[in-house]
């Protein structure tokens, strides 16, 4: 503890300031009393060293040590009253929603009968005044933290429902499901992965995935027609009106969520003008529009009437006001409603019902005060267009050739050290600790072996850390890093005591159990130590380096490449920091598989090799079509039409078939899914 060490330097600081005048004034008195006489400086002219002069130099010069001490006290006292004062004014203080709740949570606590508890039932939300000004609308809760409850999750840029973070979540997993499925294998090199499509998602995209890292998001996303049936069923059969400061907030979640619900039905769910939608997204509404699926811009009011009328089919449609005339509005509604849709005005409804629009999403209609609205979606423009990534089309223009990244780790033998030696407060190693190396196994289930038996790891955050160390051998990550990847969405003020907490749990889990040190913090960066760990991707990582600077026998080194990976990195785990390392170091390994098969001139060892790609990666288009086309080459047509079959039944339950089929690459017509070690069964 630091407290009493704190408490005797202050103790001793007190006595150095209070004991030398004290000692001083009682023993010699003051050192000058009053300015000297003419006969009493002629005397020390004639005689300067005697007893009292030099008394009195000591006695001044005893002094002047204690004011220079004083003053450095001083300058001390005040340097750490100006730090603190400075961490005051940056403390965020609560707002006056936060205040009103606090208080209300308070009076409650301290109100609440200790034999009794009664909940009260929820009351609706009061009516907001009409004319509240509407560019007020960014959704900024008081905690940036991710919160799950049990009908939403709150994020720092809004509020999902359930029903759509999961949707989310499961668009995310087929955002890389289609990046694994174009993937087009290349010969290998000596760089790492930079494809712009095999870039990380946006940060909320991330938030909303962290949220189901320990109970993870379903494959498949909530039936869409009932999740857009529930959103529709919210509106009024009449069309619908919005004001308030949540109204931009709120068309931002109708937007998000009818996309989301489309992107599945795999039909037109939202029709708006380029007005509305740029006033919901600002500049990246342009180039956005065209990129969105199911989403249907038009210029006027007119034109989405038409739109309607000849297409009926159940949509939301999303206006603003300024863009409304009550005729035009209450004819538009009218044939919305008759295909199964709902008309939402911005602003306010000119022909018909206008709801008041909470920041939280919560809708209230002034008619009826006694029953509480709907909650809806609610994002700021941030959130938006951050979500709107797992939706959004690639963009058709050709990417600019990737920058190449730093070249992948060579992993050498580690030089002889030393033994660390232990400290009082750590327990010594093991005798025999400096002979011996732990194993951590990341390809596959992540496990740390410790005489080839796996280490209980409680802490999925702990286990996480030593996995992206592993991953950012041997550079290391300092403690925002760590925190960004862990728990992304969350303030890193907020964070320090987790971190250090679930750090220093590990590495005592791990002490205990082997005796040895196996992460290192230098220079504020966390790594783990080479001399005390194997670690499997390392191994994979020596091998690809090898095999892109192998100037003879290529082959046995890309087989080298193959045999040391043996299942994904950390898989079955859906950390939103895992997926770009992990699709960087399948596409290394699908380069050596590509590589094999062309270099092979044997037909049924080239389609052995692509066997294993395919296991390697079931979605590859490209691997499928080589198999398809070495299949056909060798006359094995009806194995080819099933490898067919069974490819386009993969890619429908995985929900990536809405596009898939008529982009293959040109080596086959048809590309395919899965196999095996038969080439009549590639499974």
């Amino acid at each position: 503890m630091r407290w009493p060490r704190q408490l005797m330097s202050l103790l001793v600081v007190l006595a150095l300031l209070t004991g030398p005048p004290v000692v001083l004034l009682l023993l010699i008195g003051p050192s000058i009393r009053g300015w000297p006489s003419t006969e009493q400086v002629r005397a020390w002219v004639q005689q300067p060293l005697t007893e009292q002069t030099l008394t009195a130099a000591l006695t001044i010069g005893a002094w002047l040590l204690w004011l220079l001490l004083a003053y450095t006290v001083a300058v001390r006292v005040l340097t750490r009253l100006r730090t603190t004062v400075g961490w005051l004014r940056r403390l965020p203080l609560p707002t006056p929603l936060q205040a009103t709740a606090s208080g209300m949570a308070g009076a409650a606590v301290f109100g609440v009968a200790t034999n009794q508890v009664t909940i009260a039932p929820p009351q609706p939300s009061p009516p907001l005044t009409a004319g509240t000004p509407e560019d007020s609308d960014r959704v900024s809760p008081s905690r940036g933290d991710i919160v799950a409850s049990d009908d939403g999750i709150l994020l720092a840029g809004g509020w999902l429902p359930n029903e759509v973070a999961e949707q989310v979540a499961a668009a995310a997993a087929l955002v890389w499901l289609r990046r694994r499925r174009d993937y087009q294998p290349r010969p290998p090199g000596p760089h790492r992965r930079e494809e712009l499509d095999a870039a990380g998602l946006p940060p909320t995209v991330a938030a909303v995935q962290a949220a189901f890292t320990d109970a993870p998001a379903p494959s498949v996303a909530p039936e869409p027609s009932g999740s857009f049936a529930a959103l529709v069923g919210a509106l009024p059969v009449s069309g619908l009106g919005v004001s308030g400061p949540g109204t931009l907030s709120i068309g931002r979640g109708l937007l998000i969520t009818a996309l989301l619900a489309g992107h599945r039905l795999r039909t037109p769910t939202l029709v708006t003008t380029s007005a509305t939608l740029t006033s919901l997204l600002g500049g990246d509404a342009q180039a956005l529009d065209r990129r969105l699926p199911r989403l249907t811009t038009v210029e006027t009011i007119h034109d989405a009437t038409r739109l309607v009328e000849s297409a009926p089919s159940p949509r939301i449609v999303l206006l603003l006001k300024e863009e409304c005339d009550g005729y035009d509005v209450r004819h538009l509604a009218d044939t919305a409603a008759t295909a199964g849709g709902r008309v939402v005005v911005l602003g306010g409804w000119p022909a018909g019902p206008t709801w008041q629009a909470a920041p939280t999403g919560h809708l209230h209609d002034p008619s009826r005060p006694e029953e509480p609205g709907p909650r809806l979606c609610v994002l700021d423009q941030v959130a938006a267009t951050d979500l709107l990534a797992v939706i959004v089309h690639p963009d058709p223009a050709p990417p600019a050739p990737a920058t190449p990244g730093p070249p992948l780790p060579h992993v050498v033998p580690p030089k002889a050290r030393l033994p660390r030696q232990a400290t009082r407060a750590e327990p010594r190693s093991r005798p025999d600790a400096s002979s011996r190396r732990l194993r951590l196994r990341v390809l596959g289930e992540p496990t740390l072996l410790v005489d080839g038996e796996p280490l209980t790891i409680r802490r999925s955050a702990a286990l996480q850390i030593l996995v992206f160390l592993a991953t950012n051998h041997p550079t290391g990550a300092n403690t925002s890093q760590l925190a960004d990847a862990i728990w992304p969405g969350v303030p890193r003020r907020s964070l320090t005591g987790r971190l250090y907490t679930t750090l220093s749990e590990l590495r005592t889990a791990i002490r205990d159990a082997s005796g040895m040190h196996i992460i290192e913090h230098t220079d504020d960066r966390y790594r783990l130590n080479p001399a005390h760990l194997n670690v499997d991707l390392w191994q994979l990582q020596a091998a690809i380096h090898q095999a892109a600077s192998a100037a003879t026998n290529t082959t046995a080194a890309w087989q080298a490449v193959v045999d040391a990976y043996p299942a994904d990195l950390a898989a079955g785990r859906t950390w939103p920091w895992l997926d770009p390392i992990r699709e960087a170091t399948r596409r290394h390994v699908i380069d050596a598989c590509a590589a094999l098969a062309d270099a092979e001139p044997d037909p049924p060892r080239r389609l052995a090799l692509l066997q294993a790609g395919l296991r390697i990666d079931p979605y590859n288009a490209d691997l499928h079509a080589r198999a398809h086309s070495a299949l056909t080459t060798r006359g094995y047509h009806e194995a080819a039409t099933e490898l067919h079959d069974r490819y386009l039944r993969l890619l429908s339950e995985a929900g990536i078939d809405d596009d898939a089929p008529d982009r293959l690459p040109s080596r086959a017509s048809n590309a395919t899914s899965s196999a095996s070690s038969n080439p009549t069964h590639l499974t």
